[in-house]
């Protein structure tokens, strides 16, 4: 039996109404494709990534911080509490094969330290410590994102990184 795809979405609880949209497209395209949604299981990015993989009747399992699976969104098919706050970022960020949306930095700081792929769909700009661009790859659409995070996606439509 081989792996299912697990691709973890970050991002904002309460955000701007075209990235809820973009997630949503994005949990749609990686339902499309096999991909396992991993993510925060609450609201905005990640109720709107569940939202679309439930559509098409995906499970979208959610990494909730606290303990109690009333926290979770409705359209997220497993919830999983873990007590673990924040931390619970890292968990999602580790159990993925790569990693996309427009999280902060810290949560998707575990990525490249363990060789995932970082995919941004608009995302703010990062620099490492001599100012060069940091390895997280850019996305221009939700559908170039997925082809990023699935390994699809040709050379040169990553942003240059």
């Amino acid at each position: 039996m081989t792996a299912r795809a697990r691709r973890p979405v970050i991002g904002a609880g309460q955000a701007r109404r075209a990235k809820v949209q973009a997630a949503g497209y994005v949990g749609g395209l990686l339902a499309d494709r096999g991909a396992v949604l991993l993510c925060g299981g609450r609201s905005g990015v990640m109720a709107a990534a569940c939202r679309g993989a439930a559509q098409r009747s995906e499970i979208s399992p959610g990494l909730l911080p606290g303990d109690d699976v009333l926290d979770a969104n409705p359209h997220r098919a497993v919830a999983l509490p873990t007590g673990a706050g924040h931390a619970r970022d890292a968990v999602a960020v580790l159990a993925g094969n790569a990693v996309g949306g427009t999280g902060t930095l810290s949560e998707i700081a575990p990525a490249p330290k363990s060789g995932k792929r970082v995919i941004g769909l608009r995302p703010w700009e990062a620099h490492d410590a001599r100012s060069e661009p940091a390895a997280v790859r850019v996305a221009a659409s939700p559908q170039e994102a997925v082809d990023l995070a699935l390994g699809t996606g040709s050379p040169g439509q990553d942003g240059g990184t």
